[in-house]
């Protein structure tokens, strides 16, 4: 540890921190604008210049390190001063520099009230006289495609874009030409940029050069109410803020979570909310003479609860779509045992995951571990679009170290090095068999782990993939001692979900009962007239077109696939609307706060099922949702440690023995990610105009005229 005396305190300061974070450390508030503590130095913007005693002029705290810093003369520590007039005088020159070219258009720039600059122009500035009377330079506002918006007269040149695209985002579409007052942030070629995680630069830029398109002279930050919750979008369960105006959501920011999301988003969380005001279901429907009519609650919950009553238990069959929380999947299953019903399932793309053991369809590793990895196997998996922040999270570690990625499947571009094994599951017996180069390097490993993705799941073959990923884990090392990372522990074993609802649900047991059917079995038996009545809790992803003459109750938000089918409309809340408790792929709880109401007639999709088993007779046992979570602790008690990834088990060989099933694989067919379209994976995003021409664009290439 060095000393370092720091407005008069003298503190313990390890020499790997820049100066700013030592002054920070010590109580001070250092401004800055280039600087940011997930990107590296850069040095541009000058605004941090703090007072080295004895040096001949202020130095830029977040370019030198404690350790560049040596004690006095006489053996004494360093003497920094924050808030000199020295220090001072230089922060209020480098301030009237920046402001020489910005335009001062506050009135009319969103970032107005949230600015970076505009707070520090207040605070550090000079306000009493302004010495530059030439114009102000202009600059021709770029291209950035559907997202991010550009008003480039305001850039000051900090370049946390560029930084952030070129070191977590993986991409070269931006960048800067010129020098001095002719330096431009540019994207070169007027081209749209080619990232998910695109729109995390409207937040780290700290001016209003960079703002959100789709958000543009909408609304001002102060007039929005702000609703901590969590992203239902992927299985990450990406912490997020939700901005809401009245009953409409305006946007949708990133709130720090080191452990899941550190502070990035992906673009479909952040600009998905114009899909939660369009094609909304907002009063109960009844198919009548084969067209779907406005109905009354007490009629729609009459015709539903009929229909269960009249029905055989082994002809009903229930399916938990991938948005829903673990309170309407709860409510769902204990309503359809109470009829006897066994065909429930929540896997709609047909995984071959199996509720218990916990281990088998969880990210073992957790997010946070990846960064302690040194050897990485991907199995059927395109993690860029099936979990962008996550993917950012394994070029965040692929850059700080050695880590060592390998796919078996379909190549994609994943913004890091990846050897290609090969595109069949035949490469994974090969290497659970130790024949393969591959299968020494994760013998070598210190930590390695593998990523098993739906695409290798969904399959018939699935099970047989997922023993071989057991095996491969198991002959070389991965699991470990229980524990956290930092403890020692590692469970290098992972299987990456696609869908928000379901490790939630699979904990909760929504898959089929004693001969009970799967999704598949369901769909089958729809078609062939054994299954008369199918309750759909927000399953759009099925092929409704199997259903045959069954009687489909559709219990959702959006008039999407199952709408369509459905002979019943029961409208319910989209994840903005209710609270709700989510269980990420890593295993851990996280709560969903309620930022607005849902349209019309909309229902919490929990009450619904809990005013139909009243309907039908089968009155569930809880009358408000604490109760309800109170039912779900009692029969699953990790639901009560929220905000806590679980532990690995450690090397406990009965657990690792009963995942998935010995059996023959199909080696030749390629392993393909079950996502073709990053933009347009659910009922919410199929409605958003945003997302759909982002899809357009990015996905089927479809090129639009530059703005």
């Amino acid at each position: 540890m060095s000393k370092l005396i720091i407005d008069g305190k003298e503190i313990d300061a390890d020499p790997s921190l820049t100066l700013l974070q030592a002054c920070e450390m010590a109580g001070a508030e250092i401004p800055r604008f280039c600087y940011h503590e997930r990107l590296s130095i850069a040095g541009n913007c000058r605004m941090c210049l703090v007072e080295w005693v004895g040096s001949p002029k202020p130095q830029a705290s977040c370019a030198m390190q404690v350790r560049d810093i040596p004690n006095n003369r006489d053996g004494t520590p360093a003497k920094i001063n924050t808030n000199s007039a020295i220090a001072r005088k230089a922060r209020e020159g480098v301030m009237e520099f920046l402001l020489i070219n910005h335009p001062l258009d506050c009135p009319i720039c969103d970032q107005g009230g949230e600015c970076d600059l505009q707070d520090q122009a207040m605070g550090y500035g000079r306000a009493s006289f302004n010495r530059y009377r030439e114009h102000k330079r202009a600059v021709e506002d770029k291209y950035m495609g559907p997202l991010v918006k550009t008003s480039m007269n305001r850039c000051i040149h900090c370049t946390r874009c560029v930084r952030f695209s070129t070191e977590v985002a993986g991409v070269t579409d931006l960048g800067a030409t010129g020098r001095g007052e002719d330096m431009e942030i540019t994207t070169y070629l007027e081209k749209a940029i080619e990232s998910e995680l695109s729109g995390n630069v409207i937040d780290l830029c700290p001016v209003g050069a960079l703002l959100s398109k789709p958000y543009s002279f909408t609304a001002r930050p102060w007039e929005l109410r702000k609703t901590e919750s969590i992203d239902v979008n992927d299985a990450m369960g990406c912490n997020i803020r939700i901005d809401s105006r009245g009953r409409e959501v305006m946007r949708i920011l990133p709130r720090i979570n080191e452990a899941v999301n550190e502070e990035w988003i992906g673009d479909k969380s952040r600009f998905v909310w114009d899909g939660l005001k369009r094609q909304r279901l907002d009063r109960p429907y009844i198919r009548t003479n084969g067209k779907l009519q406005p109905a009354t609650w007490g009629e729609a919950l009459d015709l539903v609860a009929s229909k269960l009553k009249a029905t055989p238990a082994a002809k009903v069959a229930a399916i938990a779509g991938d948005l829903a929380t673990a309170e309407e999947i709860k409510a769902l299953k204990d309503l359809m045992r109470s009829f006897g019903v066994t065909n429930l399932d929540c896997r709609q793309d047909g995984a071959k995951l199996e509720a218990s053991p916990r281990q088998t369809y969880l990210f073992n590793t957790t997010f946070q571990g990846i960064e302690a990895a040194d050897a990485l196997l991907l199995i059927g998996t395109n993690p860029r679009w099936e979990a962008p922040v996550l993917n950012a999270r394994i070029r965040k570690t692929w850059i700080g170290g050695n880590l060592k990625v390998a796919n078996v499947g379909v190549p994609y571009d994943l913004t890091y090095p990846v050897d290609q094994l090969g595109v069949g599951a035949g490469v994974l017996e090969e290497i659970a068999a130790g024949t393969h180069p591959f299968a020494d390097v994760l013998k070598n490993a210190k930590r390695p782990m593998l990523i098993v993705g739906q695409g290798a799941l969904a399959r018939t073959d699935g099970a047989a993939i997922l023993k071989l990923a057991t095996t491969i884990a198991s002959a070389s090392g991965m699991i470990g001692p229980a524990g956290t990372p930092e403890e020692g522990g590692w469970n290098g074993f992972n299987v990456l979900q696609t869908a928000a609802a379901r490790v939630g649900a699979l904990d909760l047991g929504f898959v089929p009962g004693d001969g009970g059917r799967d999704v598949a079995g369901i769909l089958e038996g729809a078609s062939a007239g054994e299954i008369e009545v199918v309750y759909l809790l927000g399953a759009d992803e099925i092929d409704v077109s199997r259903v045959g003459k069954a009687f489909v109750v559709y219990q959702g938000t959006h008039g999407d696939a199952g709408a369509h089918r459905a002979d019943v409309i029961l409208p319910g809340a989209a994840y903005t609307e209710k609270s709700g408790l989510y269980v990420n792929a890593e295993g851990r709880v996280q709560l969903a706060n309620r930022a607005t109401f849902p349209p019309g007639e909309a229902k919490e999709d929990w009450a619904i099922l809990r005013a139909l088993s009243d309907v039908a007779g089968k009155r569930l046992p809880y009358d408000d949702i604490e109760a309800l979570r109170r039912a779900i602790v009692a029969d699953v008690p990790h639901f009560a440690s929220v905000n806590a990834a679980p532990l690995s088990a450690g090397p406990d060989t009965s657990i690792w023995d009963a995942i998935g099933a010995a059996g023959p694989v199909d080696a030749a067919r390629p392993l393909v990610s079950p996502i073709a379209d990053y933009y347009l994976t659910n009922a919410i995003t199929r409605a958003s105009e945003t997302m759909a021409e982002c899809s357009r664009l990015y996905v089927q290439r479809i090129p639009m005229a530059a703005e």
